[in-house]
């Protein structure tokens, strides 16, 4: 059973929390020295690079995320994507709207698969039906670095549990699969929804790259955001127990928030 309550976690993205996370950071680091009295990082014991993410579907409870195919996906995501009458979805992406089922297609085959950024369809267990896509990005298996982003999730999937899902599966294929040390978001510094979003699902946030790119004629400020294998444990357990049917009354509304759980577990 879930606890009653939970006490109010820190956002990922505040300062104070940035703060302590930098000052626990780096008086770990004052403490390790070289032959020359230098600062350095700690051994990473046994390191070998990571394998790159697997073309295979990630099942859970609620979604199935799965390679993007064109052929079986393209006509139900733009479907979705047409119910988002007035494409907020596309502001921050450097691509889209796609009015066109024909030009989306196109875009698809031209875009999304490839091995970096390698996109997945999110396919809805209950409709059957693709709702969103996503990706593995900036794939670095040699520092076991991955990010997951061009996150896309039209109107029917939006707030539900397959989409907080849809990443938790990405997430453990990267950590609990794959091996990586670090998983990354980033967005327009702007976007806030991408930022709350973020920080719910238990990235930290790392800061700002200004003018970092250019996209559909304007300037993006890149807000950085990570988890780190150490972290992964709570975080997994958090997400575990939110998706617990126990954490949902009958009408289908979460009894503890995942920020509260996480930060219940985290003690």
């Amino acid at each position: 059973m879930l606890p009653e309550s939970f006490p109010q976690l820190a956002q990922p993205h505040s300062p104070e929390l940035q703060r302590s996370s930098s000052a626990g950071y780096f008086a770990v680091m004052k403490d390790l020295r070289n032959q020359f009295g230098q600062p350095i990082g700690p051994p990473v014991a046994d390191w070998r690079p990571r394998r790159s993410p697997p073309r295979t579907p990630m099942q859970g409870t609620h979604c199935i995320v799965e390679p993007i195919d064109p052929r079986r996906h393209a006509a139900d995501l733009h479907a979705a994507f047409q119910t988002d009458h007035e494409g907020r979805i596309w502001t921050y992406m450097s691509y889209g709207p796609f009015p066109g089922l024909d030009e989306f297609e196109d875009w698809l085959a031209a875009y999304c698969l490839g091995s970096d950024p390698m996109f997945h369809a999110i396919v809805d267990k209950a409709s059957g039906k693709a709702a969103g896509f996503a990706s593995f990005l900036r794939i670095n298996p040699s520092n076991g670095v991955i990010e997951v982003g061009n996150i896309a999730y039209s109107p029917p999937l939006q707030r539900t549990k397959a989409a907080t899902e849809a990443v938790f599966l990405m997430m453990k294929r990267a950590f609990g699969e794959l091996g990586y040390r670090r998983c990354e978001w980033k967005c327009d510094a702007l976007n806030e929804l991408s930022k709350d979003a973020a920080a719910r699902l238990g990235f930290r946030f790392e800061g700002v790259f200004r003018q970092a790119v250019v996209y559909k004629g304007r300037n993006r400020d890149t807000a950085w955001y990570s988890v780190i294998d150490t972290e992964w444990p709570v975080l997994e357990a958090a997400f575990t127990a939110w998706l617990d049917p126990a954490n949902f009354n009958a009408d289908g509304a979460q009894v503890a928030g995942l920020a509260d759980i996480r930060s219940g577990l985290a003690g």
